[in-house]
């Protein structure tokens, strides 16, 4: 049954915008026309994959490929940085699922089997943790521990602190959109000549007019919370880190299953996020960055090692995973106080052009987008009081944020380069930002970066790193 999921696989991308025409479409059949091409696409993708072969021989694996143009693929088990194993509904009723092996930054895994039954895939990920382990650390053989679980109320607390709900609506809209512009358009004029129709027929007052519009946003925010609350009970459903010697592996998922693993040694950076819900709720989350790249906005390496967990539990984990690191122990430098203006000054130039807009379309009005300016200042004030960044044997780590913060770290051992930069502003002032360079650093990543330190002391700091990083073999 290999060809019926490639065949999935190859038109699924086309469903959406397909529905879309014959939903939003105004009648017109030739527009289906493109179709056929797509469908010989689909067609010679499943020709392709009847090609594909693998196989193992000593301590690599073997992939070969194509009729007419072959190729031969010969991937070490020691490069693999990652397996991920997925399993859709209807992999999950077929008892097989999809594998991918990844190496570092490459723009596509080294090797896909679309279809492998279940009891074969997990047979090919623990070979290839054994043969990598054997070739490169060495790890005595163990049994899976489980380091985290997470029960029901926990993943709908997930959901209730994400957006999730509003990326999907956006993605949902943006995919509408590509297949006619002016449906947005339309159904927000028409939804709105209706509402507002209805609401001059009655005459609501100006109280009355502030009041649902209240209630709508409301409505919208607890409607989006719910969506979101689904989605990650679709997504983290029985999510499970369990370590297996020095590697790591997440299992989650309600309908479809996703199961990928990671050797710790490939971890690059670290970040601990915590919102203002998450504060709330006495949360935070812990993500991780590895060498393995992403393409087209799909995630195929692990990343989340905690999606939400207690303050103790995400610190228990970073020491467990980190025993050399000493977290808990760490001196924290604070920014100067006197660089929260260089906070606020960015502010400026938007809320000027801001104000100038409004005030030329809704005349004096306008100006009252000038108040923003003593709330920027404000927060500016509480993100230079909480910022800092700490030095130890084996750590460097930066905080930042107020309302929503952050904390970014990162063996010294993974670090790739170190980067002194002065700004304009940095020189008159007579600061510099030492930045840290990682690899596999995600798109969301909060940069490495210790910002507004006195000149003397970031070269200070600056040269420390630099000759630490001579001294000190990159560990991949």
């Amino acid at each position: 049954m290999s060809w019926l999921f490639v065949l999935l696989a190859s038109l699924k991308q086309f469903i959406l915008p397909l529905l879309a025409l014959l939903v939003f479409g105004q009648g017109d059949r030739n527009a289906l026309w493109p179709l056929i091409g797509v469908g010989v696409l689909a067609l010679v993708s499943v020709w392709q994959y009847f090609t594909y072969r693998y196989g193992v021989a000593d301590d690599a694996l073997v992939v070969r490929q194509g009729l007419l143009e072959r190729s031969l693929r010969v991937i070490p088990f020691a490069r693999i940085h990652n397996v991920a194993l997925q399993q859709s509904m209807l992999h999950r009723i077929f008892g097989v699922a999809e594998v991918r092996l990844e190496s570092a930054g490459g723009q596509k895994p080294e090797a896909e089997m679309r279809v492998l039954k279940l009891e074969d895939a997990l047979a090919l990920e623990a070979l290839v943790r054994q043969r990598g382990a054997a070739a490169v650390e060495a790890a005595p053989a163990t049994s899976d521990a489980a380091l985290l679980e997470l029960p029901t109320g926990e993943v709908l607390r997930l959901g209730l602190v994400s957006n999730r709900g509003l990326v999907l609506l956006g993605a949902a809209f943006a995919a509408v959109s590509q297949v006619d512009r002016r449906v947005i358009p339309n159904l927000f004029e028409r939804w709105g000549e209706t509402l507002f129709g209805w609401a001059g027929e009655r005459q609501f007052a100006a109280t009355e007019y502030v009041l649902a519009a209240i209630t709508f946003v409301v409505l919208v925010v607890l409607l989006l919370r719910l969506l979101s609350m689904a989605l990650a009970l679709l997504q983290y459903h029985g999510f499970r880190l369990t370590e297996h010697g020095r590697r790591l592996t997440v299992e989650r998922g309600l309908l479809g299953r996703w199961r990928t693993s990671v050797s710790r040694r490939r971890i690059q950076a670290w970040t601990l996020r915590e919102g203002l819900l998450h504060r709330l709720l006495g949360r935070r989350s812990l993500e991780i960055d590895t060498a393995v790249s992403e393409q087209g906005g799909q995630q195929r390496t692990l990343r989340e090692v905690a999606p939400i967990a207690t303050p103790d539990t995400c610190a228990g984990l970073v020491d467990h995973l980190l025993p050399k690191a000493r977290w808990d122990r760490l001196e924290w430098h604070p920014l100067p106080a006197a660089s929260w203006w260089r906070l606020w000054l960015p502010t400026l130039p938007w809320v000027a052009i801001g104000t100038a807009v409004l005030t030329w379309r809704f005349g004096a009005w306008g100006l009252l987008l000038l108040a923003w300016l003593p709330w920027a200042a404000f927060k500016a004030r509480q993100r230079a009081l909480r910022a800092g960044w700490s030095l130890g044997p084996e750590l460097v780590a930066v905080r930042e944020g107020w309302l929503d913060r952050h904390w970014r770290f990162a063996e010294i051992d993974k670090l790739q380069a170190t980067q002194l930069v002065q700004s304009p502003v940095d020189r008159r002032c007579g600061t510099a930002t030492v930045w840290l360079d990682t690899a596999g650093a995600g798109a969301m990543s909060p940069p490495l970066r210790i910002r507004f330190l006195p000149l003397a002391q970031a070269r200070e700091l600056h040269e420390a790193l630099t000759r630490e990083l001579a001294r000190r073999p990159l560990r991949w």
